[in-house]
């Protein structure tokens, strides 16, 4: 499965091209907010883990783990994480809503932690050698996937800057198709967001 090929002009592995469809694929569903979106994020990281182990991307590789569990866990909320008034009935589906200023506090917070913890682990641990891209991207996508699970218009903000900068690391490490796949998805995060905005306002699932 990670026999080089050319495809457009990009090389490319079997496995690459794969992960690169699911991963389309999840996206579209998310826009849609369909639940079924997350089980294409579990196959897609599954795939992606290896992807990125054997680009030396290790931060990036551990994280396709933590998103497959963050998936199962946003599937049920997606499904039934209602709380009462506040998002829909107990139990029932999540609607979208927006996150508040200690939100955002609380989320980029967050975000800086992660990003300190993961840079000093993947520096002294590993031997990659893009430990702060890697750590920055990792805590960020962690962030994203959170606000996702949550239906919080605010994932779209967090994934487009993290998308930005995994096109020039993607180039960086000559994963050419997914850098293509991640400018692709800074036009969908856009997208999302516009849509999902709406829904916001709409009090939609």
């Amino acid at each position: 499965m990670n026999d080089s090929l050319l495809i457009l002009g990009f090389k490319t592995t079997p496995l690459e091209l794969i992960s690169f469809a699911l991963s389309i694929a999840t996206v579209l569903l998310n826009i849609r907010r369909l639940h079924w979106a997350w089980l294409f994020a579990i196959v897609s990281s599954a795939m992606y883990g290896i992807v990125f182990f054997d680009a030396r991307l290790y931060g990036d590789a551990g994280l396709q783990g933590v998103f497959i569990a963050a998936s199962l866990w946003g599937w049920t909320q997606w499904l039934k994480g209602g709380r009462g008034s506040l998002d829909a009935a107990a139990g029932a589906p999540l609607v979208v809503t927006r996150m508040d200023r200690a939100g955002w506090t609380r989320a980029l917070a967050g975000w800086a932690l992660g990003y300190l913890l993961l840079w000093a682990f993947l520096g002294h641990a590993t031997d990659t050698d893009v430990p702060g891209t890697d750590a920055f991207l990792t805590a960020g996508s962690l962030l994203g996937t959170l606000l996702t699970a949550r239906k919080k218009v605010e994932n779209w903000h967090v994934w487009i800057v993290v998308d930005v900068i995994y096109v020039g690391l993607y180039v960086h490490k000559q994963l050419y198709l997914t850098a293509v796949l991640y400018a692709l998805f800074v036009v969908m995060a856009a997208a999302g967001l516009r849509t999902w905005s709406r829904a916001a306002r709409e009090g939609a699932q």
